[in-house]
């Protein structure tokens, strides 16, 4: 098998893996990756429009639209009609949510470490190694994402 069909099947089951590890470590909510990926971009940028929110996560602004739905009512995302154009709102993390972000962090931290605790000096190093090429895969991909007219990403 190719390294293109290994990183295809494996990349979904790690990534849920982690996810679902995390959640169980801290008994955390169950909160579905779009809405982790659209609070960490509020978190990191500071207040955005829904637009932003989408072009920023590389989905649609209705996908958005969903979350914020969703994520308001749930006190994650504060709601405030912009002063300078009373038809754009800005989308900003509760301090609910930045705690909740603050736990998943510190949660998968562990569970990563602890998982990695168990493979060998070999495998360690090899995961190492393998970070900053992952790095830039990821840069590399959304760059040519970025050039095509109705990619997207999260959520959908």
């Amino acid at each position: 098998m190719d390294i293109a069909t290994s990183l295809s099947r494996l990349l979904g089951p790690l990534r849920r893996a982690v996810l679902r590890s995390t959640r169980a470590a801290e008994d955390l909510p169950d909160l579905p990756e779009a809405q982790i990926e659209l609070l960490r971009a509020l978190a990191a940028e500071g207040p955005m429009g829904t637009k932003a929110a989408a072009e920023r996560l590389r989905t649609s602004p209705a996908t958005v639209s969903n979350l914020v739905r969703t994520m308001s009512a749930a006190g994650l995302i504060d709601r405030q009609t912009s002063p300078n154009d009373l038809r754009t709102v800005n989308l900003s993390v509760t301090t609910t949510a930045q705690q909740l972000l603050h736990r998943y962090d510190a949660a998968s931290r562990t569970t990563l470490e602890q998982a990695m605790s168990g493979l060998s000096d070999e495998d360690r190093d090899a995961l190492a190694r393998a970070v900053p090429a992952l790095e830039r895969l990821t840069a590399e991909l959304d760059s040519r994402s970025a050039h095509k007219p109705g990619t997207t990403g999260a959520g959908e």
